[in-house]
């Protein structure tokens, strides 16, 4: 009896594991089939580097729900061939109009740069170029050693910051590994003022540039640092505020005044006749007898006591 019921539950654990595995593949199968509701669009057919122009052989079509087909995308291959990729795209990803240059522009690039924007090449070297680590879509700050007054290197100063590098030599892309590529040149994003900036700065001194974080958008405006400071202790001082220019000197014209005729100096007054001196008073003496003493006692004559006869 314990046999048969063991038997028994055997075959409804067989059967309720056959009708949930049955289950399972129907939901399974109906989720994997295509919608019904679904339309073509251009994808990548293989990995797209930027400024390069689409071939037939880089994108395909693909069948994609009509509720998320991405803005701006495109249903028939030829309105993407022949047109150059701003940003890298990879395989399966939707071409879109925002990262294709605009019709004709051509590939190449030309095609990576942004209205009212230009690209100017500055020429490094292993050091300057922070050894082959800037590539494309790295961000640096140009650094700046020379002199105002001299062509002696006296001091250093970063002249702008946050600059997009848009290509490194010929080349604006990585290489097949995503590594950079070490070139002697770089070509980097700027506006007009700054190329300027840039073109008097190649002639006048040497660049070098300081890889930054991309993420990191501030400006940090440092200081210049002159030779002098790297002798006192490392402190970098502030720039020498510039001296006010002086006023220019008022030239006026007046009528010369003729000088003064000389005056005669005064007559000098002849000294005082010396003080006449009075001769001292006359003086008598007395002889004053007391019993067996004669003492003589003097006396100051007056004016009016005449001598006795």
């Amino acid at each position: 009896m314990n046999r048969s019921r063991m038997f028994l539950l055997a075959a409804v654990a067989f059967l309720v594991a056959i009708g949930v595995a049955a289950f399972t593949y129907q939901a399974l199968s109906n989720r994997m089939k295509p919608a019904d509701d679904t339309i073509k669009i251009v994808v990548a057919a293989l990995p797209v580097s930027v400024g390069a122009r689409l071939t037939e052989a880089d994108v395909r079509l693909a069948e994609w729900p009509k509720s998320t087909v991405p803005e701006g995308s495109f249903t028939s291959l030829p309105e993407v061939i022949g047109r150059g990729v701003l940003v890298n795209i990879v395989t399966n990803e939707p071409i879109l109009a925002t990262k294709l240059a605009a019709d004709g522009a051509g590939g190449g690039l030309s095609s990576t740069i942004p209205e009212g924007m230009r690209a100017i090449t500055l020429k490094v070297n292993d050091v300057s170029g922070v050894a082959g680590f800037v590539g494309p879509g790295s961000r640096v700050d140009i650094i700046l050693s020379g002199s105002p007054t001299s062509g002696n290197i006296e001091m250093a100063k970063v002249i702008l910051e946050n600059m997009q590098v848009l290509g490194a030599g010929q080349n604006v892309a990585n290489d097949a590994n995503g590594r950079p590529l070490n070139v002697p040149t770089v070509t980097l994003l700027a506006t007009p003022e700054q190329t300027e900036v840039l073109a008097l700065a190649q002639i006048d001194g040497r660049i070098q540039l300081a890889l930054r974080n991309p993420l990191d958008m501030v400006e940090a405006k440092p200081n210049a640092v002159r030779r002098e400071h790297l002798f006192s202790g490392g402190s970098v001082a502030p720039n020498p505020p510039a001296a006010a220019p002086r006023p220019a000197a008022r030239v006026t014209t007046a009528r010369r005044t003729p000088a003064p005729a000389p005056v005669a100096p005064p007559p000098v007054a002849p000294p005082p006749p010396p003080p006449v001196v009075a001769p001292p008073p006359a003086r008598r003496e007395v002889q004053l007898i007391q019993g067996n003493q004669i003492n003589k006692v003097q006396f100051e004559a007056k004016k009016d006591d005449a001598p006795s006869q």
